[in-house]
């Protein structure tokens, strides 16, 4: 039993010291069940999805890719480090049956459903493409009253005309209003051919599981595939809004899709 001046210094202790802040837990978690916190939008069926492009099996979200369209969350979202682990499951569909396996996450989903192809919100992308996750693309479009989206990096212009991110900060600080940043060491010899692997690719082969991180941080997005940042975004003009998992020609699933809020600074 404590003396009574012992406890009177643990209380005086306790009083001290700061409050220790609660985890406060992610802001959204895919539950492994079912599409509870999303919903789905396709080109040709909309808000409907007769042909079972998304299924939940064994815990994972399964992606058919057969049409144009995403599965999206609910919320707004904003500050946050989204984790994802994705996996191509094989299948292609036309017309890009023979085409490098394709899809993407999309940040900052704003304005109408289908104002982009009539399939996608306008947003800042980290492209999943075979030889190619982490790219960044400005999914940009004024029509159906969008707006001219920005985002900004330091890049190089490679000998293929395309621009690749500098993670050394080396490149020029450049502006971009649509097209795609290519992550640092995106092989210059990619085709667009089912089954591309580059020579430095992170991303490992088709059915096997990777994981993209992406943190949101103000006007700033970085990229990470399985553990290593790919590409930065600096001074994107949208830094608010849905999150959407595309659906685009080809097999898709994830399992683990956490949003964390970012640490207090």
């Amino acid at each position: 039993m404590p003396t009574t001046r012992t406890a009177f210094v643990l209380t005086a202790l306790l009083i001290a010291a700061p409050a220790l802040a609660a985890d406060p837990g992610p802001l959204f978690q895919f539950n492994g069940k079912d599409l509870t916190g999303f919903y789905t939008y396709l080109h040709d069926h909309k808000y409907e999805d007769p042909d079972g492009v998304f299924k939940v099996v064994d815990g994972e979200i399964r992606v058919s890719g057969a049409e144009l369209g995403g599965f999206i969350t609910k919320e707004e979202y904003e500050n946050y480090h989204l984790i994802a682990e994705w996996r191509f499951t094989g299948e292609t569909h036309a017309p890009r049956e023979k085409n490098a396996r394709d899809s993407g996450i999309l940040v900052h989903c704003t304005g109408p459903d289908d104002a982009w192809g009539g399939h996608w919100m306008q947003s800042m992308e980290a492209n999943i493409i075979e030889g190619g996750a982490g790219d960044f693309i400005v999914v940009s479009t004024k029509a159906k009253g969008g707006k001219d989206l920005r985002l900004s990096a330091h890049v190089r212009e490679g000998a293929d005309k395309q621009w690749y991110f500098t993670p050394d900060g080396s490149g020029e600080l450049r502006e971009f209003d649509s097209g795609r940043i290519n992550w640092y060491d995106r092989d210059p010899a990619w085709k667009d051919v089912a089954g591309f692997v580059g020579k430095n690719d992170v991303q490992n082969p088709v059915g096997e599981w990777n994981t993209m991180e992406m943190i949101c941080d103000g006007d700033s997005i970085t990229v990470k595939v399985n553990g290593k940042v790919v590409n930065l975004g600096l001074k994107s003009t949208v830094t608010k809004g849905k999150i959407t998992f595309q659906s685009e020609y080809a097999g898709i699933a994830f399992r683990r899709i956490e949003i964390l809020p970012l640490p207090a600074k």
